[in-house]
């Protein structure tokens, strides 16, 4: 392989008479661009826009609507992963990189978008994060911003077939929920569609099931957007809502290793849920790309086998350890008076609204099952919700065991 610079362009000539092209741009997005050209000459033309002649856009205009969205549908389908550019925004959050690799090894052509500082409390910085999103095109960008965003991938200079958003509050915070789970999101919709994207596979979760929560809210928000622009057609979304984690239920196992008790609310009996891993999530949510019986559906998912109470897991723990069970059962109505004395204080002290905030997703999770709920009766189903992949939260416990949770962190806060 052979490398060329000049200017803020590097070629690199490989040996299968493909190049890769590496443009630093200039601009204050910066954005870092690698384009795969399939020729042995260099040309600007594969890295713009789709155009479309006058005689395809009658063709298409002339469509009933019901047939202009198959044909959009269809559009990239049809096409192989190689040639389907998929836009990835949250892509170094805790999901969002296990997409991103996923998507890679199936051949997609991926645009990650990233912070110049990811990670919690932006502890990554420009090289890790191109290390830790290896075989895709990364730019760095800010989704908060439209203006800006829309800016970087304008740079980039061609267009996407599909957004994946794994966009995610990190705190579950009040005015962060807003900013990231709706705001952030939306401005990835809007500018995906701007630059063609054509249908949007969103992150979401079980939970805004029953929405007692801001982060919730704001998922449910831009949800009900998302549907409306199917709607209005030529567009399409599939809203992937996964149970519980692997590594958010894992908070408590260096603590049992070390001989302290199992920490859980009540009897341990409260809520259930099927955890699915990451990679298997990933799996999921890039099936979603182009699977056409996942077009405009909501899609709860959990991981195979039966729904886990904390007591359950608990025990599965102590197992895995040859040691017997020793559990600290906490009344739930502790949580509730430290929430009633929270939401009196912020009336007074307005800066505690996100601890006030944060105790109600405690409260939340220690007695809400992840799992289908029935409308109708009020109940949580373990058979209603759907299973997928292989990975068994008892194979993740084993391995914590083993090699710790170190380099797991799920966000800035942690609740059992």
């Amino acid at each position: 392989m052979s490398l060329c610079f000049s200017s803020n362009l590097i070629t690199l000539h490989s040996p299968k008479h493909q190049n890769l092209f590496i443009n630093f741009s200039s601009e204050p997005s910066q954005c870092f661009k690698l384009f795969r050209i399939s020729s042995t000459t260099p040309s600007t033309k594969s890295f713009k826009p789709i155009k479309f002649s006058n005689e395809r856009f009658k063709l298409y205009a002339s469509l009933t609507q019901s047939q202009a969205v198959e044909a959009t549908q269809s559009s990239f389908r049809d096409k192989s992963p190689k040639d389907v550019n998929v836009l990835v925004v949250g892509s170094t959050g805790y999901i969002g990189n296990f997409v991103v690799k996923e998507l890679v090894r199936r051949g997609f052509n991926v645009v990650a978008i990233a912070r110049e500082r990811s990670g919690i409390r932006g502890k990554n910085d420009k090289d890790e994060t191109l290390a830790q999103l290896r075989g895709a095109n990364v730019c760095f960008s800010d989704v908060t911003n439209l203006n800006t965003f829309e800016e970087s991938l304008k740079n980039l200079g061609f267009s996407f077939d599909v957004v994946v958003s794994c966009l995610a509050s990190r705190s579950g915070g009040v005015k962060d929920s807003w900013k990231i789970d709706y705001e952030a999101t939306r401005n990835s919709l809007v500018a995906g569609k701007k630059f063609g994207a054509s249908h949007f596979v969103l992150l979401s979760a079980i939970c805004v099931q029953k929405p007692l929560l801001e982060f919730q809210r704001a998922k449910l928000k831009f949800e009900a957007e998302l549907m409306k622009e199917a709607e209005e057609g030529g567009f399409t979304y599939s809203i992937v809502r996964p149970t519980a984690f692997f590594k958010s239920l894992g908070g408590q196992v260096e603590l049992v290793k070390d001989g302290k008790p199992y920490v859980m609310f009540g009897d341990g009996k409260l809520c259930a849920c099927k955890p699915i891993s990451e990679p298997d999530l990933a799996s999921f949510i890039v099936d979603c790309v182009m699977s056409e019986d996942k077009i405009n559906r909501v899609l709860p998912i959990g991981g195979p086998g039966k729904a886990l109470t904390p007591l359950e897991q608990g025990e599965m723990l102590f197992k895995l350890l040859g040691k017997e069970p020793k559990f600290l059962k906490v009344p739930i109505g502790i949580m509730d008076f430290a929430i009633g004395v929270l939401d009196f204080l912020v009336k007074v002290f307005p800066s505690l609204e996100d601890a006030a905030e944060f105790g109600k997703i405690g409260r939340y999770y220690a007695a809400e099952s992840m799992l289908i709920l029935d409308p109708e009766t009020g109940e949580y189903s373990d058979e209603k919700t759907p299973s997928y992949g292989n990975d068994t939260l008892e194979e993740f416990f084993a391995r914590v065991l083993r090699e710790g949770m170190s380099g797991q962190e799920l966000g800035e806060q942690t609740i059992f």
